[in-house]
């Protein structure tokens, strides 16, 4: 089977302590929904640079990666299917990038 990247982007940060605690219990029923599909978890990440040959942008681009999963699947649109469970997806506060890693 395949490995797929899955880039998230959007998201927002809970309000309180509370909402995290349910943030968190949805990312981690999604994942769990996954089973052995589920390669490497990732996790999200901090801001970032935008590289290009006109310089470094401290603004991470217009759709600045939140975070990363890596998910085992028979082809993209099986791996495209299970990001639709995305707590990102569902609340509709952001999206995911699926991308096949090729191997070299």
């Amino acid at each position: 089977m395949a490995q797929f990247i899955f880039a998230y982007h959007g998201g927002k940060k809970p309000d309180t302590p509370e909402d995290g605690a349910k943030v968190m219990a949805a990312w981690k029923s999604w994942m769990a929904s996954m089973g052995d599909a589920l390669i490497v978890p990732g996790a999200p990440v901090g801001l970032s640079k935008t590289v290009s040959h006109g310089g470094i942008a401290d603004d991470g681009g217009t759709n600045p990666l939140a975070g990363y999963s890596v998910v085992e699947a028979a082809d993209i649109s099986a791996a495209s299917d299970m990001a639709k469970g995305c707590p990102m997806v569902v609340d509709g506060d952001g999206s995911v990038e699926v991308a096949e890693i090729l191997e070299m």
